[in-house]
């Protein structure tokens, strides 16, 4: 079953939103593998400095959730877009700033981290708005299917935009690219008013944040796990190819994004046929295999394979548990559980970056994806125990 299947109400809307995603996301796609070797081979600051640029991104994000999901609660799903959008476009026009000549390294770093922050932020509304604003639109029944169908248009255009981002760079350098992503969020700030907006929920007496996380932080601990395979890829691996002297160094997030999307393409029905579990033990075998592979890889070829296969694995394991943490929690306070599980991978994403680069400067790129194998592993070991447990 595809994720085009058994339509019902809503879901022409939901797919409208799934498309603004994709071309905000294009922008945080360009970034990923920019930011490092602008910072690494231009700045020329360290690999930490250089993880710390790409994981601050996914910091912002974490610090945020909490605030974007009580704001999507309380305000709405759709104004919570629309401001994500916003910062959005302030980040990658702050970023356009750093990149320009004539400015030291340091006042450049500087500008570059705080656009990276202004991202993330971004990115936290955007993420949970849209993800609520789906399961508004066809209903929390179909909670799986619609986190599918948003991590496709999600991670589709992060593979996308890897490749993108770096030709580009190539071609016109940092500035002017980043200055091509700040014209994505602008797009889908015109874009959004085509989808209608959902009121949000009648006001209750809503949990604080901590008793959220409280209720599903081993469903987010997992999803976290899994999490730290794709920031590696995301950071590392175009600059593992780059050291071993390897050609296509842009392809790993195009490899990792294939994968990705062909799984979510054919498979992303599956949490709410099957249920959530028994997807994300198959998927965390698969990303961990997938991690070993790029770790042991001594050509191209096999690398882009380990990618090819992380992104099968990573595909599933955020809607599968997802589902379940949507069963979990009242309609009227989704928005914060969402941003609170989503949280767990914005940790992942943010911590994996700079711990990762101080791993590499000590033992080598490669080191980095046996981290993610040992991650991946770590998860499957806690999903199995949720199962027998259920």
């Amino acid at each position: 079953m595809t994720l085009s299947s058994t339509r019902v109400p809503g879901e022409g809307h939901l797919y409208g939103l799934a498309a603004l995603l994709f071309i905000a996301y294009l922008c945080v796609g360009m970034a990923l593998p920019t930011v490092p070797v602008h910072v690494s081979g231009t700045l020329h600051f360290g690999n930490l400095w250089a993880g710390l640029a790409t994981g601050a991104a996914f910091l912002a994000t974490l610090a945020t959730r909490g605030r974007a999901g009580a704001f999507s609660d309380r305000r709405g799903t759709k104004p919570a877009v629309v401001r994500g959008l916003a910062v959005y476009l302030a980040g990658a026009l702050a970023a356009v700033a750093s990149g320009l000549s004539g400015i030291g390294a340091l006042p450049a770093y500087a500008l570059l981290l705080g656009g990276r922050v202004l991202a993330g932020c971004g990115e936290s509304l955007v993420t949970v708005g849209g993800i609520g604003w789906g399961i508004a639109l066809v209903g929390p029944a179909r909670s799986g299917r619609v986190l599918a169908v948003m991590g496709t248009a999600i991670y589709g255009a992060l593979a996308l935009g890897a490749p993108v981002g770096l030709a580009l760079m190539e071609r016109i350098g940092f500035a002017a690219t980043m200055a091509v992503g700040a014209v994505l969020p602008a797009l889908g700030l015109l874009a959004v008013r085509g989808i209608p907006g959902i009121a949000p929920q009648p006001a209750v007496a809503r949990p604080s944040f901590r008793r959220v996380i409280g209720r599903i932080w081993v469903q987010g601990s997992v999803v976290g796990l899994q999490g730290i395979g794709f920031a590696a890829i995301g950071a590392f691996f175009t600059l593992h190819f780059l050291d071993r002297g390897w050609s296509h160094a842009g392809l790993g997030l195009t490899a990792f994004g294939l994968g990705f999307v062909l799984m979510r393409v054919f498979c992303g029905s599956l949490p709410d046929r099957i249920g959530g579990l028994p997807v994300a033990i198959g998927s965390l075998a698969v990303e961990a295999v997938g991690q070993a592979l790029i770790w042991g890889a001594t050509d191209p070829g096999s690398a882009l394979a380990g990618a090819f296969l992380t992104g099968l694995g990573c595909s599933m394991i955020f809607p599968a548990m997802g589902r379940e943490v949507v069963r979990l929690v009242e309609p009227a306070f989704r928005g914060t559980a969402i941003g609170g599980y989503s949280a767990f991978q914005d940790l992942a994403y943010g911590l994996t970056g700079p711990l990762a680069g101080l791993v590499a400067d000590r033992a080598g790129y490669a080191s980095v994806f046996l981290i993610g194998a040992l991650a991946a592993a770590a998860g499957l070991a806690i999903a199995i125990g949720l199962r027998r447990n259920k």
